[in-house]
């Protein structure tokens, strides 16, 4: 259905190219609009029509040729906006170049103008830029966890001038959990700001820590076999395919660090307990769901064996 109306869009675009042909070499001198000969009038709108029309139905096939055919939601809606972008300038000059017969003098006058509009609109243009160095450098995709500026979120769209993230953690909700906010950013931010990518294309897992206090009386080596155990028989295979994956990305670089296969536990201790630390790998959309889930599976172990596991009774912990 669309293609028919992008190729009926190309036709209409032809049929009035030629339709202003044929009005230009009408003789309809005496006749005027606002002092402007008909004849001028008429072909300069049949032109226009043209070029809008041409401009939609290429735009269309371009679209579908490229966008439709990406696989990745990020790619796609990249390509989306800079199609919308490359089309509305090229249209826009053309529109200009025909209403005024001067192609030269309208380059020259956009260039004043946008001279112009640098100092009149600073904040958009930057906003602007920064949407060109999102779609070069690639410091967030659509789809991605972020923070930015103390805000974070998932990004749900970026446009010319603005980021949109669904929030996490605020002031409503916290353990990462969507508040059911929006954020509005200008894309200016990344150009003078800290971007935190939680789900990096190359990468996308972070490191996550589970606390577990204990009494100095514990079994301590017994207590972090009991942990490693559980991480390991809930996490398994899959993070041990991420931690090959995280080699290889350590080795395209030049910093040396050792990294264990699986899930690890380390120690710190308080004034009145010890606190364990898992430490384990995940996505970062995932954190929430596997900490609970690691928190069920470890404390039903430990509380099975009293004799060997104590907790704090302090309620200053």
């Amino acid at each position: 259905m669309l293609r028919s109306v992008e190729r009926l869009s190309l036709l209409s675009a032809v049929v009035l190219a030629l339709a202003a042909g044929v009005v230009a070499e009408l003789d309809f001198a005496p006749l005027t609009v606002s002092g402007l000969p008909v004849v001028d009038v008429l072909t300069k709108a049949l032109l226009v029509g043209a070029i809008v029309t041409a401009a939609y139905g290429v735009y269309g096939l371009t679209f579908e040729a490229v966008v439709e055919r990406t696989t990745s939601k990020r790619r796609r809606h990249d390509a989306r906006n800079v199609l919308r972008l490359v089309f509305v300038a090229v249209t826009a000059v053309a529109i200009f170049g025909v209403l005024t017969a001067q192609w030269v003098g309208v380059l020259f006058s956009l260039g004043v103008v946008g001279f112009a509009v640098t100092f009149a609109l600073q904040q958009p243009l930057f906003s602007l830029i920064g949407w060109f160095y999102i779609v070069v450098k690639r410091p967030y995709h659509v789809g991605d966890r972020v923070a930015i500026e103390g805000s974070k979120g998932d990004v749900v769209d970026v446009d010319f001038f603005v980021t949109t993230l669904w929030e996490i953690n605020g002031e409503l909700v916290s353990s990462h959990q969507p508040s059911g906010r929006t954020i509005t950013l200008p894309n200016s931010v990344v150009l003078s700001s800290h971007v935190y990518n939680y789900s990096w294309e190359e990468f996308p897992y972070v490191w996550n820590e589970l606390g577990v206090q204990v009494a100095y009386e514990t079994d301590l080596a017994f207590t972090k076999a009991v942990m490693e155990r559980e991480a390991e028989a809930l996490l398994g295979e899959e993070m041990r395919s991420r931690i090959r994956r995280y080699r290889e990305r350590l080795d395209e670089t030049p910093v040396e660090l050792e990294v264990r296969d699986g899930p690890t536990v380390n120690v710190r201790q308080e004034e009145s307990w010890v606190d364990l630390r898992l430490r384990y790998l995940v996505h970062p959309k995932r954190g929430t769901q596997v900490r609970n889930e690691l928190y069920d599976r470890i404390l039903s172990s430990l509380n099975d064996h009293p004799d060997r596991v104590d907790f704090p009774v302090s309620r200053n912990r």
